[in-house]
């Protein structure tokens, strides 16, 4: 890390400094009762690797945000930076039709937040979501809070109880190798 990162209380009324859309994620968190901090880093954090490295954690530890669509909806995957999203295992697990990665403009649509900076949470709308069991390792995770350059740590319970999401692995043996049409959570929405 280059420097030091700063910190602002996920609280609304002492956030001001933070982003437009990483206020929305602060509002959701405080009414989500999950007291992490969000964290502004000096530098772009849009992949997985970028931002472990800026936080000084395993690349695992970062809750990737991914947004597909699946039977014509959005559908956020929270996924561990160190594994691949297995499509076809993944509706196969959630008995639905395919799922395809939305294109830019989709999820900005379903988040109001751009790629690279996609957060569990803060959306205009709840997405259905599915969390990735492999996150549940970690004592601490990190995910995106609305921005590129803004993160929030929390628990695997915390991201759960915020997402109201589904936990699920999302490849079929959990080494992190991509199935055939695996989707690398280190090059996408953000942590």
């Amino acid at each position: 890390m280059t420097s030091s990162p700063s910190s602002f209380s996920s609280s609304p009324s002492s956030s001001s400094s933070l982003p437009a859309r990483s206020l929305a994620v602060a509002e959701a968190l405080a009414a989500a009762g999950v007291p992490g901090e969000i964290v502004v880093l000096p530098d772009s954090a849009r992949t997985a690797a970028e931002a472990a490295t800026a936080l000084g954690c395993a690349v695992g530890a970062i809750a990737n945000s991914l947004v597909f669509l699946c039977d014509g909806e959005p559908l956020l995957v929270m996924t561990s930076g160190a594994h691949r999203v297995d499509t076809g295992y993944l509706a196969e697990r959630l008995g639905t039709g395919p799922i395809t990665r939305a294109a830019a403009d989709r999820v900005r649509e379903a988040t109001g937040q751009a790629i690279g900076g996609v957060a569990p949470t803060g959306h205009p709308a709840p997405l259905r979501t599915v969390v990735d069991t492999a996150l549940r390792q970690y004592e601490v995770l990190w995910a995106a809070a609305g921005h590129p350059h803004t993160v929030v740590p929390m628990t695997y319970d915390e991201l759960l109880r915020v997402t109201a999401g589904t936990p699920s692995p999302v490849e079929p043996d959990g080494t992190g190798e991509p199935g055939s049409d695996g989707v690398d959570g280190a090059d996408s929405t953000g942590p």
